[in-house]
């Protein structure tokens, strides 16, 4: 609010906190610069400063000046847009061609309650679940299906990977049993090759790769024929068969992913406010004078008002302003601007 006589001073503006899930990404709209990086819980950035509120005529009550007869405005709050993007924070993700039975392989192991259905793509937004057991307890991620160009954003290929990005364990999920004929191994291949082109560090994260819809084939008989050649697990999250030891080596996996991780330090970021006036030409006989203290005493102040505009100058003066304008070079007639004011500059 302005500031007001009888030595009252204008209310500041309450602050405005928007709560946001853990491991959101704060952009700028139109650069796409990371501005923020909120990991942790309790995790604060400020995104734009509110106006301060004016002070009162009695402020400014001087030897000189024994009745001011003016206040400040209120300022002007900042503005600025953001886009806001959530990294899923999950132990483990589950990586697959869609189709492949993630959501029924997470929906067996926790709680959660994704959409199944038997064709393409069924999942479109991550799920997560909490699974607990004996040994533990873990945060899996159910991603939606990724398909051959996914990592050059095809199939939403960008808007799926981006959260498989802070997952400790990757759990690759190929389907024995595709409809379209494709073999596990080739499966693998193409998946592993997505991720490492979206972000290399990925293939370095432990990872275990997993056969599923073993029941379509005969699980007894599919775990006897791959014995020899497949290196993971098989299992089938329909019958439950050989799910309980890839629930235990994932789990395994995330322990020692945590014991191994450094511990995540708070976000902070230090912008320490500029000192000092700066003069800069924006072009031929014009200039702008850059500096907080500068800009706000311009700012706050009614300049239609002459106490308030004398009041002004002095402070320009008193900033180094006058100097500082002398040095850039500028002549008489020339513009000047401070912040959203411009006056013609004339020499003393």
């Amino acid at each position: 609010m302005h500031g007001k006589g009888k030595d009252m001073h204008g209310r500041s503006g309450e602050d405005c906190i928007v709560t946001v899930p853990e491991g959101t990404v704060v952009r700028d709209l139109y650069s796409g610069q990371v501005l923020a990086d909120l990991v942790n819980h309790g995790d604060r950035w400020q995104s734009v400063s509110g106006g301060r509120g004016g002070r009162g005529n009695a402020r400014f009550l001087t030897n000189r000046r024994r009745a001011p007869r003016f206040c400040e405005q209120g300022e002007v709050g900042e503005e600025r847009w953001l886009k806001l993007e959530l990294k899923l924070m999950a132990d483990v993700a589950l990586v697959g061609f869609p189709n492949a039975g993630k959501s029924t392989f997470i929906s067996v192991i926790s709680a959660a309650k994704p959409k199944i259905a038997d064709y393409p793509f069924t999942t479109l937004e991550p799920n997560l679940g909490v699974v607990r057991t004996d040994d533990g307890e873990m945060v899996v991620a159910d991603i939606p299906g990724l398909i051959e160009g996914a990592s050059e954003g095809k199939g939403l290929g960008h808007q799926f990977l981006r959260h498989v990005e802070r997952a400790r364990v990757l759990c690759v999920l190929v389907d024995l049993a595709a409809l379209d004929g494709t073999s596990a191994a080739e499966q693998e291949r193409i998946l592993l090759h997505e991720l490492g082109a979206y972000r290399p560090e990925l293939l370095e994260r432990p990872r275990l790769v997993v056969g599923s819809k073993a029941d379509v084939i005969g699980y007894d008989e599919l775990t006897d024929e791959l014995r020899a050649t497949w290196p993971e697990r098989v299992m089938s999250a329909v019958t439950n068969d050989g799910v309980r030891a890839v629930v235990g080596e994932l789990l395994t996996l995330v322990q020692s992913a945590r014991a191994d991780e450094p511990e995540r330090e708070p976000f902070v970021i230090l912008r320490p406010l500029a000192e000092g006036v700066l003069v800069e030409r924006v072009e031929e006989h014009e200039y702008r004078v850059k500096g907080r203290q500068a800009e706000r005493a311009v700012a706050l102040n009614d300049l239609t008002d002459p106490d308030a505009m004398a009041y002004v100058d002095g402070r320009l003066k008193r900033l180094g302003v006058d100097r500082a304008l002398v040095r850039a070079g500028a002549q008489a007639g020339d513009v000047v601007w401070v912040g959203a004011f411009s006056f013609e500059y004339q020499p003393d």
